[in-house]
């Protein structure tokens, strides 16, 4: 079934259609799901209601742009949704920090998983705004507005974000390879 067809499909409560469309995405949005949350349960919990968000709002959808990123967007604010509630970190640096770039690279001897942990282990509020930022190409006062902070911090908690970031992947790449370091 087209793309079109299965989202017409899906409005008319087809429950064949929503198995198909489901099973076609279930994976990538899974995916999305893991970068902003904590932990694969989190994230299967996110999913489905990312799923049900979905379906309730299929026929909201335009045709324009890229119906994969039309419900990615969506599994990302479920997710904002959800951490929005717990009590926000907000920690100023001031600008002149900000300047000194911090850089993040990936060691050739860590896996995409060891990474992917190294972020879901961030403070809620320095991996939003990490994922945001540098995974999902948001801008700084995008970020800002999503998640209720001002611009000045969405950019001291991604600055912070990357400085744990760096710390946990030297100390992590040490436990790998001692002789190395």
């Amino acid at each position: 079934m087209k793309e079109a067809e299965l989202i017409k499909a899906c409005i008319k409560n087809n429950r064949t259609a929503q198995n198909e469309l489901f099973r076609k995405y279930k994976d990538t949005l899974y995916f999305t799901s893991l970068k902003y949350c904590r932990n694969e349960t989190d994230a299967e919990d996110n999913l489905h209601d990312a799923f049900i968000t979905i379906f309730q709002k299929l026929k909201t959808y335009k045709s324009q742009g890229s119906f994969e990123g039309w419900m990615k967007r969506i599994t990302i604010f479920k997710a904002i949704d959800k951490y929005k509630t717990k009590k926000p970190l907000n920690i100023e640096i001031k600008e002149d920090i900000l300047e000194d770039e911090v850089i993040v690279e990936k060691e050739e001897n860590l896996s995409l998983d060891q990474l992917l942990a190294l972020i879901q282990d961030l403070p809620d509020q320095y991996r939003l705004v990490f994922n945001l930022y540098q995974m999902d190409g948001f801008s700084h006062k995008e970020i800002a507005s999503f998640l209720n902070i001002s611009e000045g911090t969405s950019k001291s908690n991604y600055h912070r974000s990357k400085l744990i970031l760096r710390d946990k992947i030297i100390t992590l790449s040490k436990e790998i390879n001692p002789k190395t370091y």
